[in-house]
């Protein structure tokens, strides 16, 4: 995707892999300045993967620009691989990279799940994060995966229908658990399928205005399982949190320079949890863009984070 107010295209000067356990094995990547100030993107799902634009919200000459794919998403292997896969887990493969590469301090960024990870590892390292740019927050709450698997049919009907009507009429008062036991099946004809359903559902439901391209991109193979299959184990085990953990926590953070920007339309992780959060965190920047959904391709959201990116490359 082009986008005039992302920086231009360019390519890791090194890629390598981080062997976190005898079974997962993390890829990640640096580009931009290798003198330049550490910054470690986080992508979304858990499980959706990072790509080639994600780089582009970065000046290249400042910014030494981390990209990790976690456990089980995109070129981590295995793919789709719940085993071993949970918040703390991740938590504790971002301080091993961030030692791997000899970086002191980074600036985090994250969207979506992206988000949660961002400030579940803030408040359990906040002496190794020197600024938070956040957006699409998604605390995991009950009341937020209710919303995802029930509440998106408000707005979304026939993208919902499709999904629920993907499992047969018995199952769909339990989506969650009746998805889950398809999406574990070790016969890809059996969770292949229902990973798209599940993948292609959130895709239609993430912008603004119809993108036939992000629900084309989110019914791809690999992003289907990798998304599909670890978000709903995410969501059956609470995300491995205590409850209200990352709201009680906050204080924490009110010693970090942060932004978050949030989509006024954003259906799939909707406003009033961005709101909340800034209302026990005063101390970040709120930003709400009025025209747009949840994808971090918004335009208003990309501007937006062009330009916390841009602010913090300066921090002393």
């Amino acid at each position: 995707m082009t986008a005039s107010d992302l920086f231009p295209p360019l390519e890791p000067f090194e890629s390598g892999r981080l062997n976190v356990t005898p079974r997962h094995s993390l890829y990640w990547e640096q580009s931009g300045n290798l003198q330049g100030r550490p910054v470690v993107f986080l992508h979304g799902g858990p499980g959706a993967g990072a790509s080639a634009d994600h780089r582009r919200f970065f000046d290249p000459r400042s910014y030494r620009i981390v990209i990790l794919d976690q456990r089980g998403a995109g070129r981590s292997t295995p793919l789709g691989d719940i085993e071993d896969n949970t918040t703390p887990a991740l938590i504790a493969d971002l301080e091993a990279l961030r030692a791997h590469l000899g970086i002191d301090r980074w600036q985090v960024f994250g969207g979506s799940w992206g988000s949660t990870l961002a400030l579940a590892y803030a408040q359990a390292h906040p002496e190794r994060v020197t600024a938070l740019v956040l957006r699409g927050i998604f605390l995991c709450r009950d009341s937020e995966i209710d919303w995802f698997l029930y509440g998106m049919r408000t707005l979304f009907p026939e993208v919902w229908r499709r999904f629920a009507d993907f499992l047969p009429e018995a199952e769909r008062g339990d989506l969650l658990a009746n998805y889950q036991r398809r999406l574990v099946d070790p016969d890809p004809a059996v969770h292949l399928p229902a990973a798209r359903a599940w993948s292609t559902y959130e895709g239609a439901c993430s912008t603004l205005l119809p993108s036939p391209e992000t629900v084309a991109a989110f019914g791809q193979d690999r992003m289907a399982l990798g998304l599909a299959r670890i978000e709903a184990h995410y969501f059956l085990n609470k995300v491995f949190l205590p409850k209200n953990a990352l709201l009680e926590r906050v204080g924490r953070l009110k010693d970090i320079p942060a932004v978050i920007v949030q989509g006024r339309y954003d259906c799939v992780c909707p406003i009033v949890t961005a709101d909340e959060l800034h209302a026990a965190w005063p101390e970040a920047d709120y930003q709400v863009i009025p025209d747009a959904g949840h994808s971090a391709m918004e335009p208003g959201i990309r501007r937006a984070l062009v330009a916390a990116t841009e602010r913090f490359k300066v921090l002393p």
